[in-house]
């Protein structure tokens, strides 16, 4: 295939030579004796082609992505369902620690998390604006150094578990 910056400038000098030597020529004429003499359309119409593979190939790829997104949504969603069975399971028989061949799991309870029991009660100190959010930050910082907030209260999370492998 021709390169089309090649075949534009292959172009443009016959374009103007046929001017300065053909200065009567029609815009009709004109255009009928370069698309004759050069590939340009012909290079413009492969490159366009292209384009339109590109494209197709984009928006290919486009749809391919969306769907292995919502696979690797299922596939961690499915991990951290089976990670929760088993830090369940391990908290339920009292169990704190496995060690296997491949791997070591570790049980330790979870990190305290705020549990909003009735957000309508809770001070609008612990709100952010030009929209009231509720600043969940501010509100577990101020539970965990002591102050009662009406509304709010820290509880344990879920048991974390660790696995290591050797």
């Amino acid at each position: 295939m021709l390169d089309l910056a090649t075949e534009r400038a292959r172009h443009e000098v016959l374009k103007e030579r046929l001017i300065a030597e053909h200065g009567d020529l029609d815009e009709e004429t004109l255009a009928d004796t370069l698309e004759g003499l050069t590939n340009l359309n012909q290079v413009i119409a492969a490159a366009l082609r292209s384009a339109l593979d590109d494209e197709a190939m984009a928006a290919a790829l486009k749809d391919r992505l969306q769907t292995m997104r919502a696979r690797m949504e299922r596939i961690t969603g499915r991990a951290k369902a089976k990670r929760r069975a088993c830090a369940a399971a391990m908290d339920s028989c009292e169990i704190r620690r496995i060690e296997e061949e491949d791997l070591t799991v570790s049980l330790r309870p979870g990190s305290l998390k705020l549990d909003v029991e009735q957000i309508d009660d809770i001070p609008l100190e612990y709100w952010r604006t030009p929209d009231p959010v509720l600043d969940r930050r501010e509100v577990t910082d101020a539970l965990k150094a002591g102050t009662v907030i009406p509304g709010a209260r820290l509880v344990e999370g879920d048991p974390i578990i660790t696995v290591r492998t050797k």
